[in-house]
């Protein structure tokens, strides 16, 4: 009988204890980021850990002899089927299995529905297409697992209904994306590509390429996951000082990593070299336009390896074109392979064809996270990296349905209202939710509160904030608020100061949002909102409703709310619903009106789930 490794014990106990990777390091005297190492099969714990562990576990009557047992009458049955080429250590992982079945790609005479008929699990990679029609073959697969990030080749809603999770590996690619990073930094500082060009054609220019040093020298880091704080770990070793802006990063996790926090302004304005690693939402579409590249610093470095649609290729072309810009390095692409581009004239672009994730220690790296992660599941039913909707009952998921929109409602209207910088979130439940499995609830607030963190859902979205560094507080308690049966309150302790939402829904399917930071107020959580802030002076709705209708904006919906009585000067809110977003020219000409303290634009889908 094969005895469970220190990570899969780690795993079994916080699944019983229901303890977050924070909370069990608190408990072991570690840092977070051991926790996850060692569930991976990374590193070795200290001896003093393990103490402490095999103390916790005493005392909290956990046992692993039937997880043991268990293994070994699984193993017995277990069959997996590799549908893409992977590397023999991806295979080991599973061969290392007393009684599985492993067949590999090259293994499948009758094809691979044939083979998938008896399967519990499938490894796939970006060829195979995974949909509800091969899955239809599967009657016991329990899950298909994703050797990449993408999962566009694998029908994730057919999986759910079939009750088969699907994993992916975000992250696993985090050190070869930042090595490329601070690669084309260091290419475009000195002149590399200009340099290797010209001594291949015989010349000898050395008066022609000086360059220059890192040291010193300000990297500013857009998006402070995985591979952001990869990079800043490298660049640290450079003299860089560090500076990122990220929303869904606490300050302790920034300091720990030699990172000053600064706002996205700040960070455009103070950097000599900016680095992208965020994911594509509708706020950082278009991040580098011709508005952002005038606040640079001149003589800014732009490097990308995170997603083409971040930049407006226009704007960065006139930048590079005029100096603004002294240089990019990018690596991806709005419309890929790259053909007919304005880079192709510019001498002081580095242009690669999306490689940050292609090396060999990668590509292994990655095969053998998914195997590790679809083994746990499958002896220890633990889910790791799921991009799909965990197990409900139908007349469960029914239930909950409304409020797991509701919740991601309001945790995006939190993201786009509320103050930036987020260290902790306490979600309240009340009345018929006290009583349900709120953990989709409870992720799909997380997802809508970090949706421009990169790779975030709602299967992953507590262990993303757990990454962060941000902590987790749930509450159950009777509703007292009129007649909403049900109501979620999100609250964000941020760097800035407490924000707070309350919602629920009505007639079975309507998002409602109660109240915002302190201010009773009723309206939809759906559609291009303008979230307004104002002293509580005559006039003020006035100017709002003339100054839309100036601009030609259709007002839908237009709610109001104001303080309870004894605070002093009284601040009123104002939510109102438009047909169309709210542009930069719209906000400037409601920045004229002086008892406007601030106007935010919030954009949120249409009611229906």
């Amino acid at each position: 009988m094969a005895e469970l490794s220190f990570g899969e014990k780690l795993l079994i106990a916080r699944k019983q204890l229901d303890l977050y990777q924070y909370e069990m390091a608190e408990k072991l005297g570690v840092h977070a980021n051991s926790i996850t190492k060692y569930e991976r099969g990374e590193g070795k714990p200290h001896l003093a850990v393990m103490r402490m562990f095999d103390l916790l576990c005493e005392q909290q009557g956990i046992r692993f002899d039937e997880y043991e047992n268990a293994e070994k009458g699984k193993g017995e049955k277990m069959k997996i089927v590799l549908a893409e080429k992977v590397s023999p250590a991806t295979l080991a992982v599973f061969a290392a299995e007393p009684g599985w079945e492993v067949l590999t790609h090259d293994q499948l005479p009758d094809g691979l529905p044939a083979a998938l008929a008896d399967a519990d699990g499938l490894v796939v990679r970006s060829a195979v297409q995974a949909d509800d029609a091969l899955m239809a073959h599967a009657t016991k697969l329990r899950v298909i697992g994703r050797a990449g990030v993408g999962v566009d080749n694998i029908d994730a809603d057919a999986a759910t209904r079939r009750g088969i999770v699907v994993m992916n590996t975000p992250g696993a690619n985090a050190v070869a994306v930042a090595e490329l990073t601070i690669g084309l930094m260091l290419a475009l500082a000195r002149k590399l590509p200009a340099a290797n060009t010209t001594m291949h054609a015989g010349k000898w220019e050395k008066k022609n390429l000086q360059g220059m040093e890192l040291r010193g020298k300000t990297l500013g880091i857009l998006g402070l996951g995985r591979i952001g704080l990869e990079v800043a770990k490298r660049a640290k070793g450079f003299g860089l000082e560090i500076i990122g802006s990220d929303p869904f990063v606490s300050a302790a996790v920034a300091r720990e990593n030699g990172i000053k926090l600064v706002t996205v302004d700040e960070l455009i304005a103070g950097s000599d070299y900016l680095t992208l690693h965020v994911g594509l939402t509708p706020q950082t579409t278009g991040f580098i336009n011709a508005k952002t590249v005038a606040k640079m610093k001149k003589g800014v470095r732009i490097i990308n390896c995170a997603r083409g649609e971040l930049i407006e290729d226009a704007a960065l072309v006139e930048g590079l074109k005029s100096g603004q810009v002294a240089g990019a390095a990018l690596d991806v692409f709005a419309a890929e392979p790259l053909k007919n581009s304005p880079y192709f004239d510019l001498d002081n672009v580095i242009l690669t064809p999306h490689i940050a994730g292609s090396t060999g220690e990668a590509q292994e790296a990655v095969g053998i996270q998914i195997a590790r992660q679809v083994r746990d599941y499958l002896k220890l039913g633990v889910v790791q990296n799921a991009v799909n909707l965990p197990s409900l009952s139908h007349e469960e998921y029914v239930v909950l349905a409304p409020y797991i929109d509701l919740a991601g409602r309001l945790g995006s209207f939190l993201a786009q209202a509320g103050k930036g910088g987020i260290e902790s979130i306490h979600i309240t439940y009340g009345g018929t939710l006290t009583e349900a499995k709120t953990d989709l609830v409870r992720n799909a607030a997380i997802a809508g509160l970090l949706e421009g963190s990169e790779n975030v859902n709602r299967i992953n979205a507590t262990s993303v904030a757990e990454e962060r560094g941000i902590r987790v507080h749930e509450e159950k308690q009777e509703s007292h608020r009129g007649g909403a049966a049900s109501v979620l309150t999100i609250e964000l302790h941020t760097a800035n100061g407490t924000s707070r939402a309350s919602g629920t829904v009505i007639h079975g399917e309507q998002p409602r949002l109660l109240e915002f930071d302190g201010i009773d107020i009723e309206t939809p959580l759906e559609g291009n909102l303008l979230v307004c802030r104002n002293q509580d002076v005559p006039g003020v709705i006035g100017r709002i409703g003339t100054i839309l209708g100036e601009k030609g904006v259709n007002i839908a919906n237009f709610a109001l709310g104001r303080e309870r009585a004894g605070a002093k000067p009284v601040k009123a809110l104002a939510v109102v619903q438009v047909d169309a977003p709210v542009s930069d020219k719209v906000l400037e000409a409601l920045g004229t009106i002086e008892a406007l303290i601030e106007a935010k634009p919030v954009s949120l889908p249409e009611a229906g789930f």
